[in-house]
């Protein structure tokens, strides 16, 4: 687990807080922290009101199913519009429909109609909303900083959600105390509206590729069709599924832990900030943890202190249990920021928006899916028994990390754009949609070598399925002594030109020249369109 493999500190004179400096991240960064305080106001009051509506555990736990399992079905569309669209454009529209959504509540819970199907409907539709734009907003963070800042504007963006919940539940707590519902409800409305203010404020320069732009199928199928062939890519969602599932257990439940200590608003206002001060807290430890101990280790160290959180809102005390709960907090922005980061460092700018959405889907589906069963299980065997088991879990999930680490060559592998696949000298000119194309490249190969081609064409296999192609072979000639043929079709010719132009990355580049330089004359390229 100590490997050094993953690790991807940032450079000792690297401040965390160095993304401030930039005025359009600043600005954006407090308009995510406020529409993200006015979201943790509005989970709080729905859950509060429930609460004293005296709904059962499963209801209350549905509160968080309601504003997550849109990202089980959304993420993905969400993902193909954020890299077709212009994403500006897309962030103000979607945070304006979540403004009126959120005056709408407003204005229902005013005249006294709120019941709790009114509540969960209007929670679903807010999480629709905040679907659509979740990967937009992540994907434009590293066109706001150098990449050496993503790691830290990945913990600053932790901020914006961690700090809103440390700020959020206590203001929430106690502007119910004083002024019931409504009054938090509209406060989540004015917050959609300053995010749609500093979003128009934003001069973005034109966002690349939407003079191109892939129809919707396509580009969602290449989108699916990067993530499945990206193996660093997909050992990042396996340790965010194997984390979110058991967590969600103590965002579900803790209302009902507020309950357990006779809490009011207010106190569960704070248990919840607890966890919020922790993560913020994390902004100025992780750096410095991040230095001595490698990512890998800091995943595990986070899964077993939330274990420990989830434990103290079980059976501690209310002061014992705030103490706990913020090193919980510091836990929860461990792993994210881990992950994250890891995450839009590994990802080339074609697929950004529609990996970051696959990552979303899996992460939010898991804490979705997570939040009802563990909420199924409290009602039947009590919230207590059900924290445990949460508990447990996490523990097997810190272990794990010795079997399953983040994978060597994440975060630093090379994804700049390489323009270096060879123009094909075509006899006509096909049509973008002519298709599909089999591309088949011949390579002259000694028996002596073979073995190692066949190790390295395996790697380029993985690379022409991340950039758009399917069904790749190898094949070996029986008449031709050492000549080895490799196959992959692509749906189109529009789609191998972007492949080619605009998927082609260093990475995908070195790969090529490994295979490409166990071949003792210079590989041959062709290119056959489908007629019949």
């Amino acid at each position: 687990m100590t490997s050094s493999a993953s690790r991807t500190a940032p450079p000792a004179s690297l401040s965390p807080w160095a993304p401030m400096a930039i005025s359009v991240f600043r600005v954006l960064w407090f308009a995510q922290l406020g529409s993200n305080i006015g979201t943790w106001m509005q989970t709080v009051g729905a859950q509060w009101f429930l609460v004293e509506s005296h709904a059962d555990s499963l209801v209350i736990a549905l509160v968080q199913t309601a504003s997550l399992i849109p990202a089980v079905v959304f993420s993905l569309p969400a993902g193909v519009l954020a890299d077709s669209f212009d994403r500006r454009k897309l962030l103000i529209w979607g945070s304006a429909v979540s403004a009126v959504l959120a005056i709408a509540l407003t204005v229902v819970a005013a005249a006294g109609t709120l019941n709790a199907p009114v509540l969960l409907g209007f929670t679903l539709l807010l999480g629709v909303a905040s679907t659509l734009t979740s990967p937009a907003w992540q994907a434009i963070q590293p066109e706001l900083v150098p990449r050496e800042q993503v790691v830290a504007a990945a913990a600053l963006g932790g901020v914006t959600v961690n700090g809103a919940r440390a700020i959020g539940p206590a203001l929430a707590g106690v502007v119910l105390s004083l002024f019931g519902t409504p009054v938090v409800f509209g406060i989540n409305a004015v917050s959609f509206l300053g995010a749609v203010a500093a979003l128009i404020w934003w001069r973005r320069p034109p966002q690349p590729g939407l003079d191109d732009r892939e129809r919707f199928g396509p580009a969602l199928r290449a989108g699916v069709r990067y993530t499945l062939s990206a193996h660093l890519v997909r050992r990042i969602l396996l340790r965010s599924v194997l984390f979110a599932f058991p967590a969600s257990a103590l965002w579900a439940l803790l209302p009902l832990t507020a309950t357990r200590l006779g809490l009011d608003s207010s106190g569960y206002g704070l248990l919840l900030g607890a966890l919020g001060v922790g993560a913020v807290a994390g902004v100025f430890l992780l750096p410095l943890a991040r230095k001595r101990f490698s990512d890998n280790v800091v995943i595990a160290a986070s899964a077993f202190l939330f274990a420990l959180g989830t434990v103290a809102a079980a059976f501690a005390p209310f002061v014992l249990a705030l103490i706990v709960l913020t090193v919980a907090g510091l836990a929860w922005i461990g792993t994210l920021t881990v992950l994250n980061a890891a995450l839009q460092l590994t990802l080339p700018q074609w697929v950004r928006s529609r990996a970051v959405a696959v990552y979303i889907l899996f992460f939010m589906g898991a804490m979705a899916v997570g939040s009802y069963l563990f909420g199924v299980l409290a009602q039947l065997t009590g919230t207590t028994t059900a924290l445990v088991v949460s508990a447990v879990l996490l523990v097997v999930v810190a272990v794990s990390v010795r079997a399953l680490p983040l994978l060597p060559g994440t975060a630093t592998v090379d994804r700049t754009l390489a323009n270096s696949w060879p123009e094909p000298a075509l006899v006509f000119e096909p049509d973008p949609t002519d298709g599909p194309v089999l591309i088949e490249v011949s390579y002259s190969v000694s028996d002596a070598d073979r073995p190692a081609f066949e190790k390295a064409i395996r790697q380029v296999a993985d690379s022409r399925r991340r950039t758009g192609g399917y069904r790749w072979r190898l094949y070996r000639s029986g008449d031709h002594p050492g000549t080895m043929l490799e196959t992959f079709l692509v749906p189109s010719w529009g789609e191998f030109t972007r492949q080619r132009t605009q998927r082609f990355t260093g990475r995908d580049r070195e790969l090529w020249e490994a295979a490409r330089a166990l071949s003792s004359s210079d590989p041959v390229e062709r290119h056959y369109f489908h007629i019949l």
